[in-house]
């Protein structure tokens, strides 16, 4: 799965690799958790794309309570296009959700070891994901997203057994693109295990409270 991750790169690096006009006001984060708002890019009918800020943990249209985004936060690629809450995300509302990097814990004998995870040299990178609108009462629509999984390689298969799919930048107008109903399952497969790099880091990172560049430091005495 995917719980928590970083976007602390300048809001012009994210202008240019997302190819977008303008960035939401987004201060440099280093532990992004569930419920809280994300940087994402849509497209619009005339292929323009868009960033704009959503909350992480997708409610569906038809959902009663907003309460549900809380376990909504991945989908599994596997299954997606098929599960009541996310295909008609699937087939008609992609998104990226973008990062530089995230977190994944290591079972330790009784303890979990938090590993940030990047890509090889680091910058920025996009999830695959999916947004929805949730008609609020108030007249105010809400915003959500969730972030797409498959199941981890060799490569990180020691830190967790499912990987956050992440879509190539080559791939990003191809995935964004609602016409295309049935994507391409390549673009779920192409970066591996194998393009990233991990170190072990700080159990500070399991409060969500904390939130600053000592958090993907290489915590010492850990392997």
């Amino acid at each position: 799965m995917c719980g928590r991750y970083t976007l602390h790169s300048e809001a012009g690096e994210i202008q240019v690799h997302a190819d977008v006009d303008r960035c939401p006001v987004f201060p440099p984060r280093f532990n992004i958790a569930p419920t809280q708002e994300v940087i994402a890019v849509g497209q619009d009918r005339n292929g323009r794309r868009l960033a704009r800020t959503l909350r992480w943990g997708l409610v569906p249209s038809w959902a009663d309570d907003p309460k549900i985004g809380s376990r909504m936060i991945n989908a599994r690629s596997e299954s997606v296009a098929e599960k009541p809450a996310f295909k008609e995300a699937f087939r008609r509302r992609r998104c990226l959700v973008l990062a530089d990097g995230f977190y994944e814990w290591r079972k330790d004998g009784g303890a979990s070891v938090p590993f940030h995870i990047r890509m090889s040299g680091g910058g920025l990178f996009a999830f695959a994901g999916l947004w929805e609108r949730w008609p609020d009462p108030s007249g105010k629509p809400l915003m959500t997203c969730t972030i797409l999984t498959k199941a981890a390689d060799a490569a990180v298969r020691e830190l967790h057994d499912r990987l956050p799919v992440v879509i190539e930048p080559g791939d990003y107008t191809e995935w964004l693109d609602a016409e295309r109903q049935d994507v391409n399952p390549s673009l779920v497969a192409q970066v591996t295990g194998e393009r990233f790099e991990f170190w072990p880091v700080s159990r500070a990172v399991n409060n969500v409270r904390n939130d600053g560049p000592e958090l993907i430091e290489r915590e010492a005495g850990l392997a």
